[in-house]
């Protein structure tokens, strides 16, 4: 699946959320859908931006990915875990997007991949940023990052309209 149809895939689940469900916080500790969806569009924008920075790149960095960043690229995705990071780079999320805002951050994602998409595969893959768990990673990679994070929260996604009491 193309990272613009996974995206596409999470904005047709948005148009099924209420305002109320979009901020509803089952728990202590768990985020809301509309958090999830806050945090998938950060992050998409972090990586395009480190992508976008690899293009402008000068100079060959040779230095390679982490063995955990190794792993994830050979397994083309995130493990199946839940992944805490540290508290420094966890603050929750923004709870208070509408639907309409989340539509529209998600297609300014779109448009950057889209933008990207045609020229990725010509940039240096020795033009490098380096990522603090996977290591350093160049202009493709980050790109490919934004999919397999949107999928690896797919789980997350399906546990979160559950407590919603959404079918599957």
């Amino acid at each position: 699946m193309s990272h613009i149809t996974l995206i596409e895939s999470y904005k047709s689940d948005l148009l099924q959320y209420s305002q109320d469900h979009l901020r509803y916080i089952a728990s202590e500790g768990v985020w809301s859908i509309g958090q999830m969806y806050d945090h998938l569009i950060l992050v998409a924008h972090e990586y395009l931006d480190n992508a976008e920075t690899c293009a402008r790149q000068e100079e060959e960095q040779h230095l390679g990915k982490s063995d955990f960043g190794e792993r994830l690229y050979q397994m083309g995705g995130f493990p199946p875990i839940k992944i805490k990071l540290p508290d420094e780079l966890n603050a929750p999320p923004n709870n208070w997007d509408s639907q309409e805002d989340l539509m529209n951050r998600l297609d300014q994602v779109m448009l950057r991949l889209r933008e990207l998409e045609s020229s990725i595969d010509a940039i240096n893959p020795n033009y490098k940023v380096n990522h603090g768990g996977f290591g350093w990673l160049n202009a493709k990679e980050w790109y490919d990052l934004v999919g397999m994070h949107f999928r690896h929260h797919l789980r997350q996604k399906y546990e979160l309209e559950q407590n919603l009491g959404f079918q599957a």
